[in-house]
């Protein structure tokens, strides 16, 4: 397969940065793009030279495409995904990947019948701190990772929430501060300490009255390898302050990256203002190169287009995961773990019940 030719289902903010994005990547072509309204299509389509269509079966089949990236509100996810799948097109989701486990389940499902890769976009990731901490549990710089924290305050404004009509409610959103902006930080605590096992939570709405959905929500989390994790997430602070995953190791070792820090980042809004950098290192003989790596770090994220260079990254990974080059650094059963963090809190919330018990049917 020479060339990968792509389409974009999805024409507002996150679709821009796809397409910028992807008209930068080797290997790829962008072609067309999709979208449920004529009006953003047509600008969209115009701005960046593509063919418009209003249904994502029918660009697949006419473009001839062999992947799609979607960008469109988070309860779309899972019908559009599992369209382009019956299709035979490789498939990217932005995060998250939906806004319940059954739908997850129901999309890698239908990757696994059409012999077609679905992936979530989780940029942070691809962050140099957050690669680093993954390289030192790989190679045991920690021990077993057995304790884990994620804190993510923030702000969202009413105008945030105004910017588009779906926002902050439970229909076009599926849920606030979790599924929308603590989802990067979930998916990476996730990462680091891997399958779980129990949820327990709560969510409350602070100082959002004009929202449906919880500004403001914490959890522990236990693993199926014996780990354990607190996470506590808000909107509700102004200013907004910063966004942080620590992992501590079995040997006494503590990892941890700033992921987010001052003006949080709001997609084709805001900037990041701060470099994500690791603030956290205390692994036996490294204790004294926290100032080194963030040097590093910060020195990286002068050069690149902060913007756009994570994005490329993983829509790069994409490409060549399909191409059998590279393993998808975020499948679909990545995306399902933040989903279930997500899910297991609004429900004991929603039931007042006790502790979400992750489901005996959990795909492995």
């Amino acid at each position: 397969m020479k060339e990968i030719r792509v389409g974009i289902i999805g024409c507002g903010k996150i679709g821009e940065f796809h397409a910028s994005a992807l008209l930068n990547i080797k290997g790829c072509r962008l072609v067309a793009a999709c979208n449920h309204t004529e009006g953003k299509l047509k600008r969209f389509c115009d701005k960046y030279k593509l063919t418009g269509y209003l249904d994502p079966v029918e660009m697949i089949k006419k473009e001839k495409l062999h992947a799609v990236t979607i960008c469109t509100p988070h309860p779309t996810h899972a019908e559009l995904t599992i369209k382009c799948a019956n299709a035979g097109c490789h498939v990217l989701v932005e995060k998250p990947l939906a806004v319940s486990i059954e739908e997850c389940d129901a999309m890698i499902e239908a990757g696994e019948r059409n012999h077609v890769l679905i992936g979530t976009l989780v940029q942070r990731r691809n962050y140099l701190p957050c690669l680093r901490i993954r390289k030192a549990i790989d190679d045991g710089k920690i021990g077993r990772p057995v304790l884990g924290e994620v804190v993510m305050l923030g702000w969202r404004s009413p105008e945030y929430y105004r910017s588009d009509p779906w926002r902050g409610t439970w229909r076009g959103e599926g849920g606030g501060v979790l599924v929308s902006q603590a989802s990067h930080q979930i998916d990476l605590l996730n990462w680091y300490m891997g399958e779980i096992e129990a949820v327990y939570g709560c969510y409350r709405n602070y100082n959002h009255p004009e929202i449906e959905v919880e500004d403001s929500a914490v959890a522990v989390i236990r693993y199926r390898g014996g780990g354990m994790a607190t996470l506590l997430a808000s909107n509700s602070q102004n200013p907004a302050l910063y966004g942080r995953v620590h992992i501590f190791g079995s040997n006494g070792a503590s990892v941890g990256v700033k992921t987010d820090g001052g003006q949080m980042f709001i997609a084709g809004v805001t900037k990041i203002t701060e470099p994500p950098v690791l603030d956290l290192w205390t692994v036996k003989g490294e204790e004294n190169r926290l100032d080194e790596y963030i040097k590093e770090d910060s020195d990286f994220f002068a050069k690149i287009d902060q913007m756009l260079y994570f994005h490329e990254r993983h829509l790069e990974n994409f490409i060549n995961s399909i191409k059998g080059e590279e393993k998808l650094i975020a499948d679909a059963q990545s995306g399902r773990a933040t989903v279930e963090v997500c899910q297991a809190i609004y429900s004991i919330t929603k039931t007042n019940g006790g502790v979400w018990l992750s489901s005996e049917h959990k795909r492995r």
